[in-house]
């Protein structure tokens, strides 16, 4: 039994990295083919293409519930693939109506997706091993970063214009790497009913999560459709108060995934280098995910304590972070793309620093997301698939929301919003923690 939820946690890692591998890699220079296409027919935008990625994501999981219940976690995902493997293929015989359309449905597929892939990884968890499948799950995923941002690095440095033959071969493989990923769902088994018993103390639905599970039971018996649930969720306590720790998930992804790549490349005081440094930046962050997922998820068993603990370590690991972007880059480089920055620090930009710093950015954001993972999936265990497209529904708006304001707020009151939502999220993970141990009567830590 036990052998078996491994083998589909790794997996579905494997499934998942070879996915995002060439998802990332098709983002992160899709702007760059686009404006070197030799097809003058072709109209469409990346940052338009980016916009309605997201606006679609988040409507989509108010439907990705009843998605997932109806077909099961492994054909949602498995769909979910294909769709992501149709967008990376548009590349190869670029066409506008094509484009947007594969981005509009992208954005379906990645709400169906995330929540299959949450419901998958709470089927086959239980109380002593959710924290190492989120943070096992979570070290695969991210080494799709290391790939994707690696070849940039190597082969993109100072490349402006890509050539039709060039383009073809890249998104052939890119393609090739999707589908592959995709195919790799195929051979998860299906964990709907478990073969074996659980104990009560190994089970993620343990008296410590009685009072959230018994309105479940309740629904199940009446047949209560997914997004019923899901709404229902959004009014619980629980779930409003874990939403400012969801909702600095999704500022701070918008911040380490575009906003500080360009900040680094806007630079001017980085010299000729500054373009090459935003996919060494994005190595390092991946580089900072795998160490945290890794560190808390593989080594940390699922308690309370521990916890509160990462989330903890994340909120400071960030917040240093934060004031250390805030001392080495210019005030005005999320908004001066293509000029350059004009404004000049408060310390002497500095590359190690710069790189430091997104290190610490992928470590933190590994702590609040694997924490998030870990917390849902205890308390929620048998409405994971409801549960978890409301935090991605929460993450994706304010992912969106943090993209719209990045082009016109300067560099300090954007880590200011952060440190803001950063702070209160963690505070709010706290009560829910100190909630749950109230509710059992257990002492307090």
């Amino acid at each position: 039994m036990a052998d078996f939820r491994m083998f589909n946690v790794v997996i579905l890692g494997i499934g998942f990295m070879l996915i995002f591998t060439a998802f990332t890699t098709c983002g992160n220079i899709e702007q760059t083919v686009i404006k070197s296409l030799s097809n003058s027919t072709f109209q469409g935008s990346g940052y338009n293409s980016l916009a309605i990625i997201y606006g679609v994501f988040s409507a989509s999981n108010l439907i990705a519930p009843s998605v997932v219940a109806s077909i099961g976690p492994r054909l949602s995902m498995i769909f979910s693939g294909l769709l992501y493997s149709g967008y990376i293929a548009v590349f190869i015989i670029p066409a506008t109506w094509s484009f947007y359309l594969t981005s509009v449905l992208i954005g379906v597929g990645a709400a169906v997706l995330w929540t299959a892939q949450g419901n998958f990884l709470v089927l086959n968890s239980d109380a002593n091993t959710i924290n190492r499948n989120t943070g096992l799950f979570w070290a695969l995923l991210q080494c799709s970063m290391l790939f994707g941002n690696l070849y940039i690095y190597l082969d993109w440095n100072g490349i402006t214009a890509v050539t039709d033959t060039d383009r073809r071969t890249l998104f052939i493989v890119l393609l090739v790497l999707s589908l592959l990923g995709t195919m790799s769902f195929v051979v998860l088994r299906k964990t709907g009913d478990r073969e074996e018993p659980l104990n009560e103390e190994d089970s993620l639905l343990p008296a410590c999560v009685a009072y959230v599970t018994q309105s479940s039971t309740n629904q199940r018996k009446l047949h209560v459709p997914a997004w019923m649930t899901m709404l229902k969720l959004f009014g619980t306590k629980t779930i409003l108060l874990l939403s400012f720790c969801m909702a600095y998930s999704g500022l701070e992804l918008t911040f380490y995934s575009g906003v500080y790549g360009t900040c680094i490349g806007a630079t001017t005081q980085f010299g000729a280098a500054a373009k090459g440094l935003i996919g060494l930046s994005g190595i390092l962050v991946g580089i900072g995910e795998i160490v945290g997922g890794g560190l808390f998820g593989l080594l940390c068993k699922n308690n309370r304590f521990r916890r509160t603990s990462v989330v903890f370590l994340g909120m400071v690991v960030h917040f240093i972070a934060f004031y250390l972007i805030f001392l080495n880059i210019p005030d005005d480089a999320p908004v001066v793309v293509e000029t350059g920055t004009r404004s000049k620090s408060y310390l002497t930009p500095s590359v190690p620093v710069a790189l430091l710093c997104s290190f610490l950015l992928g470590l933190g954001d590994s702590c609040f997301n694997t924490q998030l993972y870990s917390i849902l999936g205890c308390l929620y265990a048998e409405e994971s698939a409801p549960v978890f497209a409301i935090f991605k529904f929460i993450q994706s708006i304010c992912a969106a929301v943090a993209f719209l304001y990045s082009n016109y707020l300067l560099l300090s009151w954007q880590l200011l919003v952060m440190v803001i939502f950063g702070f209160t999220g963690t505070l709010c993970f706290f009560l829910v923690e100190k909630m749950n141990d109230l509710l059992l009567g257990l002492p307090e830590y």
